[in-house]
């Protein structure tokens, strides 16, 4: 499946490639030699732990490197009254009587423990581009779903000092 990205998250996953390759994969380099050095290398935790976290590193510029490849970008193209990318929807939920407030993001900006629903998630997809007052019913699977009632859509800067999950 293709990531979807915005170009602000494209940007940020550009630059811990950067970071990455320039800074993390310089140290790894240096720490497999040092521990290296200490002898011999079948009983050598410290060398078994530098490769390790060489491995790691190396692992995450790949993985990083092929979601820039396949991503699609995507932009909000939303009205400022209607629910989009990087705003803010307070959202009442019928079956439980409760109301939340969600922001909505790409997936890789996703966490649902910090208020940031993916816009791929079911509810993300089905309050896209609906405004406050509106019921919209989100769908769960073939045989589940819910009716929720937008209260209100605030836009936001975009701005997150997590914008990209790391692991």
């Amino acid at each position: 499946m293709r990531e979807q990205l915005t170009r602000q998250d494209v940007e940020k996953i550009e630059k811990e490639i950067e970071y990455r390759k320039l800074v993390v994969r310089k140290n790894a380099i240096e720490a497999v030699k040092e521990a290296r050095s200490h002898g011999d290398l079948s009983e050598n935790f410290e060398y078994h732990a530098a490769k390790k976290d060489k491995n790691q590193n190396e692992s995450r510029i790949r993985y990083l490197e092929r979601m820039l490849k396949t991503a699609r970008i995507v932009k909000d193209d939303a009205a400022d009254d209607e629910v989009g990318l990087d705003k803010k929807v307070e959202v009442y939920f019928e079956d439980d009587d409760e109301t939340e407030v969600f922001k909505l993001v790409t997936s890789v900006r996703g966490s649902s423990l910090n208020g940031k629903i993916s816009i791929e998630s079911p509810i993300g997809r089905a309050i896209m581009k609906h405004r406050a007052g509106d019921r919209v019913y989100v769908k769960v699977n073939d045989n589940a779903g819910y009716y929720v009632v937008i209260r209100s859509v605030e836009k936001t800067d975009g701005e997150d000092e997590d914008a990209i999950r790391k692991y």
